[in-house]
């Protein structure tokens, strides 16, 4: 797997929990975990579009991090589960999916041509 979608789900990864953060965060601590975690899902997202074509970063970035969030929400903090959400959320995946596996190797390589 080339390292640059490594850093897009780190960075996505990082985006759950700074998302989570922004809506739980009550305390400096809380507050500074969630400044931190913002600071490393940039970081990566910023790292990984060098190398990768932005729109198709962009949508896996952000497709991974909404499912990501409505899980750890309804896993964690009783956001009810309803079968719409997660068949949305399923095509929403299945999109992101779709554009990854149609981006241009040569894309990925920095937009050669």
């Amino acid at each position: 797997m080339n390292p640059n979608w490594i850093k897009v789900f780190v960075a996505a990864f990082f985006e759950v929990i700074w998302v989570i953060g922004l809506k739980y965060s009550d305390s400096l601590l809380d507050w500074t975990g969630t400044v931190v975690a913002i600071i490393i899902s940039f970081y990566g997202l910023i790292s990984a579009g060098k190398g990768l074509p932005v729109g198709t970063l962009y949508a896996v970035f952000v497709g991974l991090g909404t499912a990501g969030t409505v899980a750890v929400d309804i896993l964690f903090f009783g956001d009810p589960f309803k079968i719409e959400k997660i068949l949305l959320i399923v095509l929403l995946l299945v999109g992101v999916i779709g554009l990854k596996l149609v981006t241009d190797e040569q894309q990925e390589k920095g937009g050669e041509a």
